[in-house]
């Protein structure tokens, strides 16, 4: 699975409606009408709100986040993390078949 699409269904689990623009080398804009970028794999904030919106928790040891799967080294606790919380958020979509 791409990210654009962990990140679409991510954003359908947590109820976000996005944008897919190729504007900025290809991003997800929270506002279609305003250059707000939405990307809960690279922003800490968007990560947690997400996983808020999602009631995702999850445990972190050393470079390794965990969910209901394990993401293996990553470069930081917090790349760990925020991926950890899109693939979750991805895996509720999916299960709901959006």
């Amino acid at each position: 699975m791409t990210d654009r699409e962990l990140l679409e269904l991510a954003a359908k689990a947590a109820g976000i409606e996005v944008w897919w623009t190729e504007n900025y080398g290809g991003v997800f804009l929270r506002d279609r009408n305003s250059p707000v970028i939405w990307n809960p794999l690279n922003d800490d904030g968007d990560a947690l709100r997400l996983a808020v919106a999602t009631k995702v928790l999850f445990d972190m040891q050393d470079h390794l986040g965990s969910l209901l799967f394990e993401e293996g080294a990553q470069p930081s606790h917090e790349h760990a993390v925020r991926r950890a919380i899109v693939r979750a958020a991805a895996a509720i979509a999916a299960a709901k078949g959006e």
